[in-house]
């Protein structure tokens, strides 16, 4: 595990090796790496090269069912300051296969809405990040506080679904579908209402959320607790430093309503009594 000098200041890499220093969020990792890798091929291609997206999706769907939310949110969410770190992040969950193409331009976001309300799968999903991230009643620029946390995990469960958003560069925290609105006719206030549930949401608010997961990560070496058994929830994360184990906070827990956890050392970290 390295500090924040050893990665640069680049919380993205201490997010990535924090992960690897988990054996769950690293299989996991590598799995869907494993599955990802090259451009989408077009639905009818059978021939060499480019990734399968359904098989990439359904990697990244498990990624984020079964790996622990601390981890995996420090991945999604890490917070940058420099377009090398951006750059990463946008990268992280293999945007060439997972999120954008096969084709040159973007679908229409109406399209992409319509395929997902057409899924088993996907539709729940984003009723739950619709009902999760509406704005305070009668606002739209304002949240309230406490549906911040719901909105970010109903939005990390949009990955690997016919909506896969991802940052849209590398110098914002910027989210979208891959899709557009620029020939949508007649019904591009719609197409645009709905880019906008990713653009402007003001819960989403991932500019202001990002410090909420890295207050967890000071410098030094890293103890990573594991999340809730059985499904994503709390995790507990401390500090080691000169072989003592101190806690960071007295409590600290992700959302996960209703359970409680102790921490326990991730493999490979050593704790001191």
């Amino acid at each position: 595990m390295g500090s924040a000098s050893s990665t640069g200041g680049n919380r993205c890499v201490a997010a990535a090796e924090a992960c690897t220093a988990d054996a769950q969020c690293q299989q996991l990792r590598s799995e869907y790496v494993a599955r990802c890798l090259g451009r989408a091929a077009p639905e009818d291609w059978s021939g060499p090269g480019g990734c399968v997206r359904s098989r990439c999706r359904r990697a990244l769907r498990r990624f984020f069912a079964r790996g622990p939310l601390a981890l995996t949110h420090a991945l999604l969410f890490c917070r940058c300051e420099s377009p090398a770190c951006g750059e990463r992040r946008r990268q992280t969950f293999a945007p060439a296969c997972a999120f954008a193409g096969p084709g040159p331009a973007p679908p229409s976001c109406l399209q992409a809405r319509d395929r997902c309300e057409r899924s088993r799968l996907c539709r729940p999903r984003l009723l739950a990040f619709q009902a999760s991230c509406a704005p305070a009643p009668g606002s739209r620029d304002s949240c309230p506080e406490e549906r911040g946390p719901r909105c970010r995990l109903a939005y990390a469960g949009l990955i690997g679904t016919a909506v896969t958003p991802n940052y849209l560069d590398n110098v914002s925290a910027r989210v979208a579908p891959w899709c557009g609105c620029e020939d949508s006719g007649n019904r591009l206030e719609e197409c645009e209402a709905f880019r906008k549930l990713f653009t402007r949401n003001p819960c989403l608010g991932l500019d202001e959320a990002l410090p909420e997961y890295w207050a967890l990560f000071p410098t030094g070496v890293l103890d990573v607790c594991p999340h809730c058994f059985g499904s994503p929830g709390p995790a507990l994360i401390r500090k080691v430093a000169r072989g003592q184990h101190s806690p960071l906070r007295p409590e600290v827990k992700l959302p996960c309503p209703h359970i409680s956890y102790t921490c326990v050392p991730a493999p490979g970290l050593r704790a001191g009594g």
